[in-house]
């Protein structure tokens, strides 16, 4: 059986990943519908149209939140730290 933990550990794990994943996954779901609505407008049905500016957005919500990314997980780190 599983101990508990192991249990808080995994979850602190996941949830950590998950806290730093969603803004960048969240700017590029907005930027695919931005595109996407243009492109239902204009009917342009070119690919890169929708990659290019996805990568680009979420390259920049990734800089401008690094600070906040390296403090969330050097937190966890040193939660990992105390723990062991």
């Amino acid at each position: 059986m599983i101990d508990e933990p192991t249990l808080e550990l995994v979850r602190d794990a996941l949830m950590t990943a998950v806290t730093i994943a969603a803004p960048i996954l969240v700017a590029g779901v907005v930027i695919g519908l931005i595109i996407s609505i243009f492109q239902s407008v204009t009917q342009i049905q070119e690919q890169t149209l929708t990659m290019v500016p996805k990568i680009i957005a979420m390259t920049i919500v990734a800089v401008m939140l690094l600070p906040w990314i390296v403090v969330r997980l050097s937190d966890f780190a040193l939660h990992m730290f105390r723990l062991f």
